[in-house]
């Protein structure tokens, strides 16, 4: 399993590896770093087969454990993997050396994975299980953004539940397209938003928008405008990509689409017209606007 190495203003992150496990166990030889768990790393065996468990860890691209380096010295261990939580959940989790503790490096560090999981692997929420009594780790996930959204017996030990959501910052707030007649746009792109679960946010005598979240789709007849066709080949939009399930709603969907103002588009290589590991159909309405349905795959979703 390879995950990317990450960097922050004074750690390196990167893939654990078997030349990694004297180090680890040399980080956990401090009973401090196992003081909250049911097991005890401190003790070498324990500590080694916990290593072997990380380096067997075989799960979705991008996810993993990480060593932390600072000034090219091992000081810790994180993770990002899937929990048993219901639907795939992404836990994480974090090990500093206690020599290395209050200089705000584990803060480093899981700020650098949260954003990697947020940012490059697009996750809807990080969760974390923290012991009742580790106060430090909880104030260090308040304070990166982690809701305490209750407690629960884990290891024979209560812990509290801290899950992440992703912030607002630099995600799409709406998209607007100017379409040549309202009417036809409605039967067809107001179709099919609101199939996807959008539902009818603004509406005005030139326009309609439909929101999802915080995002919305604003489509508009404006009285601005200066053609009369859209051209998805010109400079400007090619097509709008939507998230819409699984496989086999993307085929549901795609199929529903024909009676509701759409045509296929690369039918010839459906559903893999986007490449071999990427499901999804391609869709355009009478007036020339493109959709791609995407099938979900991997921890993103």
């Amino acid at each position: 399993m390879k995950v990317p190495s990450l960097r922050t203003e004074r750690l390196v992150l990167r893939g654990l590896t078997p030349a990694d496990t004297d180090a680890v166990v040399g980080i956990f030889a401090d009973p401090e770093t196992s003081r909250f768990f049911a097991a005890d790393f401190s003790d070498p065996e324990q500590a080694r087969a916990m290593v072997e468990r990380r380096l067997g860890y075989d799960g979705p691209d991008g996810l993993g454990h990480w060593i932390l380096e600072h000034e090219a010295v091992v000081v810790g261990l994180a993770h990002l993997w899937e929990s048993e939580l219901p639907g795939g959940a992404v836990e994480i989790g974090y090990y500093l050396d206690p020599a290395y503790g209050g200089k705000g490096l584990a803060t480093e560090a899981v700020a650098a994975l949260l954003g990697h999981g947020f940012g490059t692997l697009g996750l809807p929420a990080i969760w974390a299980l923290i012991h009742e009594s580790n106060v430090a780790s909880r104030n260090l996930a308040e304070r990166v953004g982690f809701l305490d959204v209750g407690g629960r017996t884990h290891y024979g030990a209560e812990h509290r539940v801290y899950v992440a959501l992703p912030g607002e910052r630099g995600r799409l707030h709406h998209a607007e397209l100017w379409v040549p007649d309202l009417g036809r746009a409605e039967a067809s792109l107001g179709w099919l938003l609101t199939e996807l679960g959008w539902r009818e946010y603004q509406r005005w005598p030139h326009g309609v928008s439909w929101r999802l979240g915080s995002t919305y789709v604003v489509v508009e007849s404006s009285p601005a405008l200066t053609a009369d066709e859209h051209d998805r080949l010109r400079p400007g939009l090619n097509h709008l990509a939507l998230h819409a399930g699984s496989a086999e709603q993307v085929d549901a969907l795609a199929e529903a689409a024909l009676t509701h103002g759409w045509r296929p588009l690369f039918a010839d290589r459906y559903p893999h017209a986007g490449g071999r590991e990427h499901y999804a159909a391609y869709l355009e309405n009478g007036d020339g606007f493109e959709v791609e349905l995407v099938a979900r795959t991997g921890p993103a979703d």
